[in-house]
């Protein structure tokens, strides 16, 4: 049991496809499909379900994973401990929204790549459930999340602050002059939204749940960019972070409401998981990020 298979076996099994986990691992197919093949032939047993194009553990595949992702991280300590120096050295793989991504992150990234050139950054964009998963399978080392504060028992709260956010519209929208917004003033409104699974979408989403609210229509765009562009454009009413709008509100682009319904609760978290080895790239990062200043 070699742990090139293993890590294979868990590529697979978080992807759910052979060919998707042979374009992350840079292997030919045949190439995982000859390790899957050895590592059932030492165990005697069938770790991957093949019905149609559908992948699926089997019951054994199910009782192996946990395993797997158990040596393949102790494997990682191993090798990180063993070829630590005064230098750090390494890959560094961070989750971060892209609303965050953009606006707090970027000098954290250059001051990093500026002091410590020898370690890698890899950032992945996703939603607060997919980080909090990825976290578990160790996907991620760490994870710079938006949403309500966390009291996962297995995760680790490094830094956290509140994050004002900020319910939004072009200058010449109707609402720009009112001196309050209630969410029931949003019924038969355009809204522009981030897509489902996004922490702050859900909130709001419940909040105008709550009070009885149907918009008009939706549209959902996973670009924070085409969010503001489209908001500035007068096609409806948006929230993003307030971090995230600053010029455009500044440049008279874009204009925050004076929201009135519940507070959306949102912060601005820096987690990693309690099992994680904190090694030297962790750490420098982890200490960085507290130079992060929350908005007034």
């Amino acid at each position: 049991m070699e742990i090139r298979q293993l890590n294979t076996f868990a590529a697979i099994a978080r992807l759910g496809s052979f060919t998707q986990a042979a374009e992350m691992l840079g292997y030919a197919q045949s190439s995982i499909t000859t390790q899957i093949q050895l590592l059932e032939s030492e165990l005697d047993t069938k770790l991957f379900e093949r019905i149609g194009k559908s992948i699926a553990l089997t019951p054994d595949g199910e009782k192996l994973l946990p395993y797997a992702q158990k040596i393949l991280k102790l494997s990682e300590e191993a090798k990180n401990i063993i070829v630590s120096s005064d230098t750090p050295k390494g890959t560094l793989t961070i989750g971060a929204p892209e609303s965050l991504c953009v606006m707090r992150l970027p000098g954290i990234f250059k001051e990093y790549h500026t002091c410590y050139p020898d370690v890698e950054l890899i950032l992945k964009f996703g939603t607060c459930a997919e980080f909090r998963r990825f976290l578990r399978e160790n996907v991620i080392d760490v994870a710079v999340l938006l949403e309500n504060r966390i009291t996962d028992s297995d995760l680790v709260t490094e830094l956290q602050f509140p994050e004002p956010m900020a319910v939004l519209t072009a200058p010449c929208h109707p609402f720009a002059d009112r001196d309050c917004v209630y969410p029931e003033d949003l019924a038969d409104q355009s809204l522009i939204l981030t897509e489902n699974g996004c922490s702050y979408r859900a909130v709001f989403d419940n909040i105008l749940a709550k009070s009885g609210v149907r918009p008009r229509s939706i549209l959902e765009t996973g670009s924070v960019q085409a969010i503001k562009q489209l908001t500035a454009d007068g096609l409806g009413v948006s929230l993003l972070p307030r971090i995230a709008v600053e010029d455009e509100v500044r440049q008279g682009r874009l204009s925050i409401l004076n929201w009135k319904g519940p507070d959306f609760g949102m912060m601005t978290q820096v987690v990693y998981h309690k099992d994680k080895w904190i090694s030297a790239p962790l750490r420098i990062f982890l200490d960085l990020v507290k130079k992060i200043k929350p908005l007034d």
